[in-house]
């Protein structure tokens, strides 16, 4: 197929379009900037260029496809609601395009709030309040009924790899260095879920190629790794004290990230794995932690 990716010079949109390519698909590739544009041409896509505000340049690309992967978002954690403006008139603009098509529409989501205290399924329905972005998942997963082939991907809080310098545990890394000291909150047993980008790229591709309309399907590579562990791990790595602060003190010592740290998000993709017949066979988190790939630079 001629698949439109928007992100896809990103963390995960980059492995998603080799990933695509290596499977025989004709990948557009979406280019805010130069920059982008001349990663995703060494990636081996064609290049379109246009933006997430750009109503025209996305319905434009997306006419040229069969097919989109909308894995762009605008991760800015003081502008949560507009972010999820943005992204609801993309997936709109999309549908418009692809309605009666029987084409797939990918988006991305995420598994962090989908259901605190136990491990999260793909049955499970999360609450909107949880964050802006939860809403637009839902909808894209009723646009079947409009004869597009609708797959969300709910991503692990952890998508980690060689090149480790994006996500969460970057910037705990990051944190760690700066403040001298690798914290966790409390005691520590609250829980995250972690994938590898290439194991994440494969599943987009299979979803892609295979899930029915109103999939949902997690992007999870392990269950549950608690924060004590992680912290654990990137104060051995990055050579500093690891240490227990107080819940209260999230912010003061970890800023915007501080609120995710705390929270306990497990989950499973047994579900997942079981439809697309995706096996995980990246490095784990702790083992890319162990190699390096997270200096805290």
């Amino acid at each position: 197929m001629r698949i439109l990716v928007t992100g896809a010079s990103g963390w995960i949109g980059s492995a998603s379009v080799t990933e695509l390519i290596a499977a025989g698909h004709h990948v557009i590739g979406l280019a805010r900037n130069d920059a982008a544009a001349t990663r995703i041409k060494a990636l081996g896509a064609e290049v379109t260029h246009g933006s997430l505000d750009d109503l025209d340049s996305l319905r434009a690309a997306a006419a040229r496809a069969e097919g989109v992967v909308h894995l762009g978002y605008k991760h800015d954690f003081s502008q949560m609601a507009d972010a999820a403006r943005t992204d609801r008139a993309a997936i709109d603009t999309f549908a418009e395009v692809l309605q009666g098509t029987g084409g797939p529409l990918l988006i991305a989501s995420g598994t962090l709030g989908l259901a605190p205290g136990r491990i999260g399924t793909e049955a499970d329905v999360p609450d909107p309040a949880v964050h802006p972005r939860v809403g637009n998942a839902a909808y894209t997963l009723g646009l079947a009924d409009r004869g597009i082939r609708s797959l969300v991907v709910r991503f692990a809080p952890t998508v980690h790899g060689a090149g480790g310098d994006h996500g969460f545990v970057a910037t705990l890394a990051k944190t760690a260095r700066t403040q001298g000291v690798s914290a966790y909150l409390g005691t520590g047993q609250n829980r995250w879920s972690a994938v590898h980008r290439l194991d994440a790229a494969k599943l987009v591709r299979l979803a892609i190629d295979k899930a029915a309309p109103g999939s949902i399907l997690h992007a999870v590579a392990e269950e549950a790794i608690t924060a004590h562990t992680i912290a654990t791990a990137l104060g051995q790595q990055l050579a500093v004290p690891v240490q227990s602060i107080p819940s209260d003190l999230a912010a003061a010592h970890f800023g915007w990230i501080g609120m995710f740290f705390a929270a306990d998000a497990p989950a499973s993709s047994a579900q997942t794995r079981e439809l697309l017949g995706w096996k995980p066979q990246h490095p784990t988190l702790l083992e890319d932690i162990a190699a390096g790939h997270y200096p805290g630079t």
